[in-house]
């Protein structure tokens, strides 16, 4: 079972529509613990970014908070107030001081949040998944999930996707959406954990390691893939998905 996630913020406003109605854009970015490639710590740029893509909901990763080297910032609340989003964090593992792990920024109010952590071995780092749920007005209860799986070991990877599939592929109410950097190649063996799982990989054939998935089961269409070539702000590049419901709500 999840542990309940701290950091909500604004959670029970009246619901909200999506920018379009009938879409959703997904944004996933492994943001680098908020440190550019140029060494800079520039949360102000990093926020442009993403707004600059317009997301609804944004997968976040190698996320801060209160660690020395990030000088005490709370990198999820602190992007939730730049992007004017809700925020949630979901701790993998505490680190200098702090606490280090992935993160949900949201247009929607943020009805519910869980933390699921992610098994590893081989005295490698923690990894955990985040689960956020809400309601976009027109669309119906989504659960959106950001994680970051192993960076080294495939085992560990494989291990990580059998959780999730055991998770969320075949959860009720609603539909499920679950992105972020998986450090696992098209056609690997963790991918393939979850495509045998009838999840659909919304990136692809562009995708590398950071994806969105959905689940065939949940009617969306893939509109738009972007995949900004930004190689300052992060050591990643941020994907966006623009998916559109083919459901009836």
């Amino acid at each position: 079972m999840g542990l309940i996630a701290a950091l909500l913020s604004g959670c029970q406003a009246g619901a909200v529509r999506p920018q379009t109605p009938g879409t959703l854009r997904v944004l996933t970015y492994n943001i680098h613990h908020g440190e550019g490639t140029d060494k800079v710590f520039d949360y102000s740029r990093l926020a442009k970014v993403i707004n600059d893509l317009a997301p609804d909901l944004v997968a976040l990763q190698e996320v801060d908070v209160g660690t020395e080297r990030a000088a005490g910032i709370d990198q999820a609340a602190l992007l939730g107030k730049l992007c004017k989003m809700h925020h949630a964090f979901g701790q993998a593992m505490p680190y200098q001081g702090g606490r280090y792990g992935d993160a949900v920024l949201s247009r929607f109010p943020i009805e519910s949040v869980a933390v699921h952590p992610l098994p590893y071995q081989f005295e490698q780092e923690p990894r955990t998944a985040v689960e956020v749920r809400m309601t976009p007005r027109g669309l119906g209860p989504v659960t959106f999930v950001s994680t970051h799986l192993c960076h080294e070991k495939v085992e560990n990877r494989v291990q990580q996707t059998q959780r999730i599939k055991s998770l969320f592929s075949k959860q009720d109410g609603g539909s499920v959406i679950l992105a972020g950097d998986f450090n696992a190649r098209p056609g690997s063996e963790p991918m393939k954990v979850l495509l045998d799982a009838n999840w659909k990989d919304a990136v692809a054939p562009r995708s590398a390691i950071d994806y969105v998935l959905v689940r065939a089961r949940d009617p969306w269409k893939v509109k738009q893939v972007t995949i900004l070539d930004e190689q300052v702000v992060s050591d990643h590049k941020p994907v966006l998905v623009v998916l559109e419901w083919q459901g009836i709500q």
